[in-house]
C-alpha cells in the first residue's frame, strides 16, 4: 500500500531554487490545508490561488505563505469582456494564474495532491525535481534509450548522434502520480480499486511528432518559452465537455513545441494523488470528449504550422484558425473554442505587453 510522506520536522528550504523566478498556481474551491504538508518545499515561493465557484466564499490559507488570490469577480474586473475565455466551475480556471503571473516559471498543483515518498521512504520535493527538469536540455529529435542523458549518472548511449547531443531548451516538465492514477471515467469504472504503486525513477523527453495526455495536477513550465499556449480551453459551466482542459492545452503545447524546437519532459517527479473523483460525474463530463478525441487527436497529429509562425502567439492563432476550419464541423463547440483561443491570446498580450508578438 502506498501512502503520502510525513513532512513534519523537515526544515524549511531557505535556499530554494528559483524562488524569485517561479510562481505556484493552485485552482481551488476549498481551504488549502494541504499546503501544511508542502510547507518545507513550497513556503519560500509566491502562490497564485485561483478560486473557482462561489466568489463570496472565503478560502483559508495556512499562515506564513505569500500569496495572491483571485476569484471570479477579480477575473471579470481584470479582463472585462475577455473574461469569457476563462472557464468557470472547472479547474481550467487555473490558466488565469498563468496569465497574471510575472515570473519566468510556473508550477501548478491540485489541492488533493500530497507529498509522495520515494522507494527509500524519503519525501519527494516535487518542485525541486521540476526545476531540474526545466533547467536541463531536452532531446526530442532522437530517443535516448537510457532516458534522460542529462541526469547525473546517465549519458547518451552508443549510436546517439553527436550533432544532437546539445539538446534544446525544455519548455514543459510533466510529473506523475502515486496512489490514484489519472484515469478516464470508463477505466475508473472497470478498475475502481486500482492504485499506482510503481515509482519509476526516470525522466524522458517526449519525441518530436508524438502527442501525449498532459495532466495539469503536477505540472511545471517555462512561461517565457511556452506560456501563451498554456490555455486550458472552455470547460465546465455552460460547456458540453469537461476534464479535457489539460489535455487540450497539452496537445496545443506539444504541436507548438515541436514547431519551435522546444522540449517536453515526462516522468519524475511524483506526487501522491489522495482521492479519486466520482466516475459517474466524470463520465457525464467526459462522454463527448471520449468520442471527439478520435477526431481531435488525428487533427493535432496532422497540424502543420507555417514558417511565418515564429512566436508562441503566432503559432496559437494559426492553430485556432485550423480548429475553426477542421473541428467546427464536428460540433459548434469548437467554433466557440477557436474564438476563445483568440480571446485568450488578446488578453495575454494586454496583461503581458512585453511578450506581445
Amino acid at each position: 500500500m502506498v501512502e503520502p510522506a510525513n513532512t513534519v520536522g523537515i526544515p524549511l528550504n531557505h535556499a530554494a531554487l528559483l524562488k524569485d523566478e517561479l510562481d505556484i498556481v493552485i485552482p481551488t474551491i476549498r481551504n488549502l490545508d494541504f499546503l501544511e504538508m508542502w510547507r518545507p518545499f513550497l513556503q519560500p515561493y509566491h502562490l497564485i490561488i485561483v478560486q473557482d465557484g462561489d466568489p463570496s466564499k472565503t478560502i483559508a490559507v495556512p499562515e506564513g505563505f505569500d500569496y495572491e488570490l483571485y476569484n471570479r469577480n477579480d477575473i471579470n474586473r481584470i479582463l472585462g469582456p475577455k473574461a469569457s475565455c476563462i472557464s468557470f466551475k472547472d479547474s481550467a480556471c487555473r490558466c488565469f494564474g498563468y496569465m497574471v503571473s510575472k515570473k519566468k516559471y510556473i508550477f501548478t498543483i491540485d489541492d488533493d495532491c500530497f507529498v509522495a515518498k520515494d522507494p527509500s521512504g524519503k519525501a519527494v520535493n516535487a518542485l525541486e525535481q521540476h526545476i531540474k527538469n526545466l533547467l536541463c536540455p531536452s532531446s526530442p529529435f532522437f530517443f535516448n534509450t537510457l532516458y534522460d542523458p542529462y541526469r547525473e549518472g546517465a549519458d547518451f548511449v552508443r549510436g546517439y548522434p553527436f550533432s544532437l547531443r546539445e539538446g534544446v531548451s525544455t519548455a514543459v516538465s510533466h510529473g506523475l502520480w502515486l496512489n490514484i492514477p489519472d484515469y478516464d471515467a470508463p477505466t475508473q469504472l472497470v478498475k475502481p480499486k486500482e492504485r499506482n504503486t510503481r515509482y519509476v525513477d526516470a525522466v524522458m523527453t517526449i519525441p518530436k511528432g508524438t502527442l501525449f495526455p498532459m495532466c495539469g495536477m503536477n505540472l511545471a513550465f517555462d512561461r517565457d518559452l511556452i506560456g501563451p499556449a498554456m490555455y486550458f480551453g472552455l470547460m465546465g459551466d455552460g460547456q458540453p465537455i469537461g476534464r479535457y482542459d489539460d489535455m487540450w492545452a497539452g496537445w496545443c503545447v506539444k504541436v507548438i513545441c515541436d514547431h519551435l524546437g522546444l522540449g517536453v519532459k515526462t516522468g519524475l517527479p511524483y506526487i501522491y494523488h489522495s482521492k479519486a473523483s466520482n466516475p459517474f460525474v466524470n463520465l457525464k463530463k467526459e462522454y463527448k470528449g471520449i468520442f471527439w478525441q478520435e477526431d481531435i487527436i488525428p487533427f493535432f497529429q496532422s497540424a502543420k504550422l507555417s514558417k511565418e509562425a515564429v512566436t508562441v502567439q503566432q503559432c496559437y492563432i494559426e492553430l485556432s484558425k485550423m480548429v475553426k476550419e477542421k473541428l467546427s464541423p464536428i460540433d459548434p463547440y469548437f467554433d466557440k473554442l477557436a474564438d476563445a483561443m483568440v480571446t485568450w491570446i488578446e488578453a495575454w498580450d494586454e496583461l503581458n505587453p512585453a511578450t506581445k508578438a
